[in-house]
């Protein structure tokens, strides 16, 4: 299917921008192109940093997470932080078995050995940690209380296979902020898998299911749950430097009765079909409206 044989809807859009984030809580990297797995994006939250009782740690308690860079390369991982060697992670290279707990779901996993450990135990100023993979043959699934029918399954993720955001609603956020003083931010601040452009701010949270045209055939995401914010959209991460004012200026109109009055940003999505298909930079995307 084409953007020319897209169907008819009551939104017509595009996509914008595509991140996967390969380590979770690290930076993400923006790619024209990314394949569509059961789990989400193909190596989005594939590996976690945990501390020595096996749970994960994120942005929230160690906000230099920012800072450390991957790149992906055909058959490996590259990440690199300040004043460090690069960490080399093969994409298809693990240890030794071990567990893992992200929020209350605690997994099988792989350890990915002593030089990963040591390199995020010295960046990062914390003994003890070690880096993880998530292991394939488990089957973690997102919260039925929002998929309903469908089966999920996620990696690392907090919660949802896929988070969608809009341009528009960057740029009212963005709009607020300068109008209060403050400095514009960039969408990496969110984390998002997949950028809409051509709706209006908030519209991700109205749509009932997004039909991309891609080169194989139709993919269709349903969004499912309002994205809750922590503290991480304040983290800068050009300088893993943490200040108020983007939480600060979402409270101001985005807290949300649908997650208890969360403040929220984006809409997390399950996928209903076409999972194994490649999204592009540039597909078309077609989207009634929820009622």
């Amino acid at each position: 299917m084409t953007a020319a044989s897209t169907p008819a809807a009551d939104v017509q859009a595009r996509i914008a921008r595509l991140f996967v984030h390969p380590v979770k809580s690290c930076a993400g990297v923006e790619l024209r192109e990314a394949r569509l797995m059961d789990t989400g994006l193909d190596l989005d939250r594939a590996w976690m940093v945990v501390d020595e009782a096996g749970r994960f740690v994120t942005q929230r308690e160690l906000p230099r997470m920012a800072l450390v860079v991957p790149r992906i390369r055909h058959t490996e991982v590259v990440l690199r932080a300040p004043g460090m060697l690069a960490l080399h992670l093969g994409i298809d290279e693990v240890e030794s078995p071990t567990r893992a707990t992200v929020w209350n779901d605690e997994v099988p996993a792989w350890d990915m050995g002593g030089v990963a450990a040591q390199w995020f135990s010295d960046f990062l100023g914390r003994p003890g940690l070690r880096l993880v993979r998530f292991d394939p043959d488990t089957n973690r699934l997102a919260s039925k209380k929002w998929t309903g029918e469908i089966d999920a399954p996620v990696e690392f993720a907090d919660g949802f296979p896929v988070l969608v955001a809009s341009t528009a609603s960057l740029d009212e956020l963005n709009g607020r902020l300068q109008a209060a003083g403050h400095a514009p931010v960039g969408m990496e601040r969110f984390r998002p898998n997949l950028v809409l452009e051509g709706v209006e701010a908030q519209d991700e949270d109205r749509l009932a299911e997004l039909r991309i045209a891609c080169a194989e055939g139709e993919v269709v995401l349903r969004p499912v749950k309002p994205c809750p914010r922590c503290p991480i959209p304040n983290v800068d991460p050009a300088t893993g430097e943490t200040s108020p004012e983007v939480l600060d200026t979402l409270s101001t109109y985005r807290a949300n009765p649908v997650v208890d009055g969360g403040i929220t940003f984006g809409m997390n999505a399950v996928i209903v079909r076409g999972a194994g298909h490649t999204l592009r930079v540039g597909d078309a995307v077609a989207a009634d409206w929820k009622f």
